[in-house]
């Protein structure tokens, strides 16, 4: 209906996350929204301010709508919801406007999947440099990922020469989550 697809936004993130929450009505296990492919606008090395009074509106729009239709669906604490990027960003401005790529310190929002939500884990320094309390690693969030999902990041498997691989050399499941 119209109003359901206004409700999401009618731009292409929006569009797509309606389809992510239509997949896992019709129970598909597993759905990722890439929301750089097609805008090709995450990547803010400069004019940071136009741009995200250009994207946030229509991420905060999406992402609410997805989360409050997961709830009242009933799906919410079999899916789990996560927003990250592959990197921080400086915590400080560039010539340009923009923040250039920070691997020290970045966010993740993680909810549903019958993680226990409603909390802050973790900080940075007070200018947002460096992490400060109880610093989690993208490893650690992987073996809670794997956890919820009923995988062992423990687990080890064999490839085609008999060889031992792990599913994570590295990290454990956030307890404050699980």
């Amino acid at each position: 209906p119209d109003a359901l697809r206004d409700r999401y936004g009618r731009n292409a993130w929006g569009q797509a996350a309606l389809i992510c929450r239509r997949l896992v009505e019709a129970g598909t296990r597993y759905v990722t929204l890439n929301t750089d492919v097609s805008s090709n606008m995450w990547d803010n090395h400069g004019n940071l301010t136009a741009a995200f009074d250009r994207m946030l509106p229509a991420y905060d729009q999406l992402l609410t709508a997805l989360v409050e239709d997961l709830v009242e669906l009933g799906l919410f604490d079999r899916v789990i919801v996560l927003v990250c990027g592959e990197f921080g960003r400086t915590p400080r401005f560039n010539e340009q406007g923009g923040r250039d790529h920070w691997g020290r310190a970045g966010f993740a929002l993680v909810g549903g999947g019958g993680l226990r939500g409603g909390q802050v884990i973790g900080s940075t320094t007070p200018h947002g440099d460096e992490p400060d309390l109880r610093p989690i690693s993208p490893a650690d969030l992987l073996a809670t990922v794997y956890q919820a999902l009923g995988i062992d990041p423990q687990t080890t498997f064999r490839d085609p020469l008999d060889r031992p691989i792990r599913v994570l050399d590295a990290g454990e499941p956030i307890r404050e989550l699980v």
